[in-house]
């Protein structure tokens, strides 16, 4: 069976000692006593193991010493660290009888820089390629529980779909841009870090705002930045059809001059046919030269507004 008795919290600071005092009693027959560590995503650790009998045994693991005391098994952290924080229980054994004499769950804090929250402002307003874009970033803190004199850094960070790790953007290091206290707490202050940039089209994302500060790192909210290209006709596109309209019509010009004058040879009679079809001819000849000449200009003019047209584009693109 399992039988469960105490169990208490204890708060520690690092490189502080720490001592666990497990009853024993020398008169208990049979019995052994373990001092056992919980910690997250690890398996249980036995620290150290004795009888119920007054036996002079020590046992070292890493900065953790267990042994014998009058009346007690106790275990020794030596200047507790971080990776120390878990639960740590002392189990009696005893003819297939294990009992939870104690528990204790250790935390070990370490320096608290004081920061009670990291916020960063959404934009509210549409962003397009060439815009400036301010991103803010608001740290705030609280002196009174500031146990770390180290000063702050804050880093900006830049997340992508198409990119597998964040991308470093800016660092601002130490010294904010604007800090002001409290009116209704003098030991509250808020620092507002603020980046600028004109924008580009590949500068889509997430920002996220990274403190880093007495051996910790504390993200924002972060900010999303969509860029809003403004999407044109294809002005190739425009050109080609310009092109085809263009042909099309001559087309139907040539067609509708060609029904003319099969018509007007219809409704000639035998005799007129052969004195005006030399006529005919040099007319519709001079007719079609003309529908080609207009046909040929209208491309080449249209060609020439295309050639330019793609010249500006390579402007805009170099100059974005």
């Amino acid at each position: 069976g399992i039988l469960f008795y105490i169990f208490d919290t204890k708060n520690v600071a690092v490189g502080q000692n720490v001592t666990l005092n497990c009853s024993r009693d020398r008169r208990w027959h049979s019995t052994n006593l373990f001092w056992i560590r919980l910690a997250s995503q690890s398996f249980p650790e036995v620290l150290g193991s004795t009888i119920s009998h007054d036996v002079p045994t020590i046992e070292n693991i890493h900065n953790i010493t267990t042994k014998q005391e009058p009346g007690t098994f106790v275990l020794h952290i030596n200047g507790a660290q971080l990776n120390d924080t878990a639960v740590y229980y002392c189990i009696k054994e005893s003819q297939r009888t294990m009992t939870f004499l104690k528990g204790t769950f250790l935390r070990v804090k370490g320096p608290d820089p004081g920061i009670t929250g990291v916020t960063q402002d959404s934009l509210s307003n549409p962003v397009h390629p060439g815009d400036p874009v301010t991103l803010q970033c608001s740290v705030l803190s609280n002196s009174e529980n500031r146990t770390c004199t180290e000063d702050h850094s804050v880093y900006w960070y830049r997340t992508k779909p198409d990119e597998s790790h964040p991308s470093l953007i800016y660092s601002h290091g130490n010294n904010g841009n604007y800090c002001e206290r409290s009116p209704e707490a003098a030991s509250q202050q808020k620092c507002v870090y603020s980046f600028s940039r004109n924008v580009s089209s590949s500068d889509t994302g997430t920002y996220y705002c990274a403190v880093a500060t007495c051996g910790e790192i504390l993200f924002g909210n972060g900010t999303k930045l969509d860029i809003e290209v403004v999407r044109h006709w294809d002005l190739t596109n425009t050109v080609v059809l310009l092109l085809c309209v263009a042909l099309s019509i001559s087309l139907v010009v040539i067609a509708f001059l060609i029904y003319t004058i099969k018509e007007k040879h219809k409704t000639s009679g035998k005799n007129s046919y052969f004195s005006k079809v030399k006529y005919s001819e040099t007319f519709a000849s001079g007719h079609y030269l003309q529908l080609f000449s207009f046909v040929q200009i209208v491309l080449i003019q249209l060609l020439l507004l295309y050639k330019q047209i793609q010249k500006q584009l390579v402007q805009n693109n170099k100059s974005s």
